[in-house]
């Protein structure tokens, strides 16, 4: 019956995180957004929530109050990333556990293709390496025992693949694609599975069973697009959003962040 949503809410704090939906919920309903029930209107919240609760107070964590200060800083200006709303406590790296993982954060990249609009937003907070999808760059994840340099995820794995280990559950990439293109409730499904390619090319290794990846699709239904082309446009700002949530993330929590060179960690935040 509702086929159409009227807010996506990103939030840290694993699932006490989600309160701060109802705080969407709030700021919509005051201004006459929502679904039609007669009696008001019920505003259509999606949420998801990373793990962060390892850095920082656990005990600090998104509530409904902060979700409706989101929704008034929404409203002006540019949105923040790296180190910023559900980007806070999000890390990278995190297969040896939480000593040798790096600070990641949220990242946004948007594009036009003629009449066309693509964006993507996502907080990446994920076991694995982040790598830049033009060049292949490792840019955050894993560390070395010293922690002087990043390691390769996926070939620490290799190395222990007869091992059963106990990896580090609080994970999670969590993102929207937001598009101007008119897209049906399946057509948005089908997009948010393809933009799924794009974690793929940014991310390595990608959809663990420490992971819980997902992605939100939002039309707003202005324009006619070719379905192929959209879902390639929708993989690729979602990758280089990937890698702007690396590369836009500052050192916090005792965490390096941002890329490693020969002379050492890079605290940086040159656009990419």
């Amino acid at each position: 019956m509702v086929e159409q949503i009227h807010a996506v809410m990103l939030s840290g704090g694993s699932a006490f995180g989600l309160d701060a939906c109802g705080g969407a919920m709030e700021y919509l309903e005051e201004r006459g957004v929502g679904f039609d029930v007669g009696v008001t209107v019920v505003p259509i919240v999606c949420g998801a929530a990373l793990f962060d609760l390892v850095v920082g107070d656990p005990k600090r964590r998104p509530d409904k109050t902060m979700g409706y200060d989101a929704c008034k800083a929404a409203e002006n200006g540019e949105p923040e990333e790296g180190n910023a709303g559900v980007g806070t406590g999000a890390t990278v790296g995190k297969f040896f556990g939480i000593d040798r993982m790096m600070k990641s954060g949220v990242g946004i990249y948007a594009v036009q293709a003629g009449a066309v609009q693509c964006a993507a937003i996502v907080a990446v907070n994920a076991l694995g390496d982040v790598y830049d999808p033009e060049t292949g760059e490792q840019i955050a994840g894993l560390l070395n025992e010293d922690k002087t340099a990043m390691i390769s995820t996926v070939s620490a794995m290799y190395d222990e693949i007869g091992k059963s280990r106990n990896v580090f559950s609080g994970n999670t990439t969590i993102g929207c694609v937001i598009t101007n293109a008119r897209l049906t409730k399946p057509q948005c499904n089908k997009l948010a599975s393809v933009a799924h390619n794009g974690l793929a090319r940014a991310i390595r290794p990608v959809h663990t069973s420490a992971d819980g990846d997902t992605i939100f699709v939002l039309a707003t239904g202005e324009v006619e697009v070719g379905a192929d082309g959209l879902g390639a446009l929708a993989s690729e700002v979602m990758a280089k959003a990937i890698a702007r949530a690396a590369r836009k993330a500052k050192p916090a929590y005792g965490l390096p962040g941002h890329i490693f060179t020969k002379e050492g960690f890079l605290f940086s935040n040159n656009e990419i």
